[in-house]
């Protein structure tokens, strides 16, 4: 069998980025930092608005190959290294160490001791701490750890291991370690191997060198390398939007407070005199601006610099990409670009006045088609062991101001909730009684400051409608358009302090300059209509309810209420949340409180039983 090691240039952010281990035919490998990457050849990735928002001064993606191969010495592209270094043979079950100087270019570890060589295997096992280390198992210490102290030194060969199978037991248990040494035979099976048992953490990656190691005191936690608590990337992005002449503030609501003040015009007036100060002071306590909004509009208005502050920049001063990205879709004449392509369509219902059809008519606002996409993602680092554990930076050195990135480029889906109808549900006291609950979980949850970057300090009821919206919609889009589930994403622009409103669903595809259209021809009318009724149909019932319906808490921290595999849950490189905080009963409707597509459903239903009787009769 041909023995061919390939990473695309686009997973070397995600999935296979910096600190990833990964299985290929038989072998395991992980992914080095960005310091050892090789300087030629290096592409740039624009992303200006990415890099403000992240503080560094650009991007690079990993180097191509002309076969994408990284088991050659001095390849182009991004290097990894052998992981766990701990192999065994499958023949004579022996363990050896492999060391760098061990490695042949373009050949598998093979076993010295049989011949002809069969290749060797990884050990399962890997050891991690909430640090972000990661490490070998020291497997003579596991062997060892049933003797006491002084009968361990008296065995001095360390790598003389035998990795065991029995016959006689089975699953862990039937696995062992077997120190050869003469005279010493010391053993341990690996029934109780997952979990802490006082082993020492190394306090460092394996692609970081010994005198590298940091103090580490973190318990370590034995893992099977394989696990999906070994490693968590985070990873940002933002779509390449055309660029705005007016700007747009982290609060458009306070920002327009501001401007449509008695004392605005004297302010801009007076804006270089100490009277200013007198106006300033005014504002800010009727409108509840802060000087560095004050600071932007002036600037805005007067054409004068911004006042530099000490320190890095503050929140208001670096952009706001969900904001900036909403901005450019709710223009009233969408900008083109060559990366940003929007056409404006609608549901096709203009006329209609039969239900359902009528109530999904008035409960969309405005419906765009997106020909062409562009999303930058960049990994700025990785935790281990939980979300919310020290996050290990892509160059673990600490030197390099810039992060690896892909560029993609796909098409989309745009479409917002009417508004006026959205802002009647969300007032129904049942409804926002019903994401309080939610909201008191999110506030105990350790994802805590990670969510709400995407709702906001406030988590409201709109965005539950429209995350769960959006999840309903990618899986019945995966059925209609061609694309699987994890081939299409979501964006969610749903914070009411910018008065936010509609989703977009998209698909981004690595190494490839567009897609083939088949998202947007399902965007076009009568589709798009005919997805949304049978998105509401196919959501009115999961088929594990009444369960997941009348759930108070389920999913990841239990932030999700009637939501599971079986209805709303998708891949999590789909879900920008985490698969969290969703509740289909806010789309369709539950017995206590009022879904914001219930109409429709409702509709629906008695169209569905009219016909049926229509057709028996």
């Amino acid at each position: 069998m041909s023995r061919t090691l390939r990473v695309r240039q686009s997973q070397t952010v995600l999935p296979f980025g910096v600190g990833a281990v990964f299985d290929i035919q038989g072998e395991s490998f992980v992914a080095t930092g960005i310091g050892d990457w090789p300087q030629r050849a290096k592409q740039r990735v624009e992303s200006a608005r990415l890099a403000t928002r992240l503080g560094v001064t650009g991007f690079y993606a990993a180097p191509p190959t002309a076969n994408e191969r990284y088991d050659v010495p001095d390849a182009p592209g991004a290097p990894y290294i052998r992981f766990p270094s701990w192999l065994f043979c499958g023949a004579c079950r022996r363990m050896k160490r492999w060391r760098i100087a061990d490695e042949k270019p373009g050949q598998p570890p093979r076993c010295p001791s049989c011949s002809p060589g069969p290749t060797l295997a990884p050990m399962r096992f890997v050891q991690i701490c909430s640090a972000g280390h990661l490490g070998d198992i020291d497997w003579w210490f596991w062997a060892h750890s049933r003797r006491e102290a002084t009968e361990r030194r008296e065995c001095g060969e360390r790598e003389k291991l035998r990795f065991l199978v029995s016959e006689r037991a089975s699953g862990l248990e039937a696995l062992s370690v077997t120190c050869t040494a003469k005279g010493c035979g010391a053993a341990r099976d690996l029934l109780d191997i997952l979990g802490t048992h006082g082993m020492r953490c190394s306090g460092r990656n394996p692609w970081q060198r010994v005198n590298e190691a940091a103090e580490c005191v973190k318990p370590v936690q034995i893992v099977q390398r394989t696990a999906g608590n070994l490693y968590y990337p985070v990873v940002h992005s933002a779509l390449d939007i055309p660029e705005t002449e007016t700007p747009v503030y982290a609060d458009e609501t306070c920002a327009n407070r501001v401007r449509e003040h008695d004392l605005w015009v004297s302010l801009c007036k007076v804006a270089a005199t100490p009277r200013a100060e007198v106006f300033r002071g005014m504002i800010k306590d009727d409108t509840g601006a802060d000087d560095a909004l004050l600071d932007l509009l002036l600037a805005e208005e007067t054409g004068q610099p911004v006042p530099a502050g000490p320190g890095p920049a503050t929140a208001a001063e670096r952009p706001d990409l969900s904001r900036e990205e909403w901005a450019a879709f709710m223009a009233p004449v969408p900008r083109a670009t060559r990366d940003f392509a929007l056409r404006e369509t609608t549901l096709g219902l203009a006329q209609e006045t039969t239900e359902p059809w009528a109530g999904l008519r008035r409960g969309i606002g405005r419906v765009l088609l997106a020909d062409r996409l562009r999303e930058v993602r960049a990994l700025s680092g990785f935790t281990r062991v939980s979300p919310d554990a020290a996050v290990v930076p892509t160059d673990t050195a600490r030197r390099l101001k810039w992060l690896p990135a892909v560029e993609v480029f796909g098409e989309g889906i745009f479409l917002t909730l009417d508004k006026g109808a959205l802002s009647d549900w969300e007032a129904d006291d049942r409804v926002r009684r019903r994401v309080a609950g939610m909201r008191a979980d999110l506030d105990r949850a350790f994802q805590k400051d990670r969510l709400e970057a995407l709702t906001g300090s406030e988590l409201s009821p709109r965005f539950v409608l429209l995350h769960t919206l959006a999840h309903l919609l990618i899986r019945q889009l995966s059925f209609e358009s061609g694309y699987t589930t994890a081939s299409l994403r979501e964006r969610v622009y749903a914070r009411p302090d910018q008065d936010q409103y509609g989703i977009l669903v998209y698909t981004a595809a690595g190494d490839a300059e567009g897609t083939l259209g088949g998202l947007v021809r399902q965007g076009e009318p009568p589709r798009l209509a005919e997805t949304l009724l049978r998105l509401t149909e196919a959501a009115a019932w999961c088929s594990a309810d009444p369960l997941c319906a009348e759930h108070s808490g389920q999913g990841f921290g239990n932030l999700n209420r009637a939501a599971c595999h079986a209805c709303a849950l998708l891949p999590e490189t789909s879900c920008e949340a985490g698969n969290t905080l969703l509740d289909r009963v806010l789309v369709v409707g539950g017995e206590r409180v009022p879904g914001y597509f219930e109409p429709v459903v409702t509709a629906g239903r008695a169209a569905a039983a009219a016909a049926l009787e229509e057709t028996a009769s």
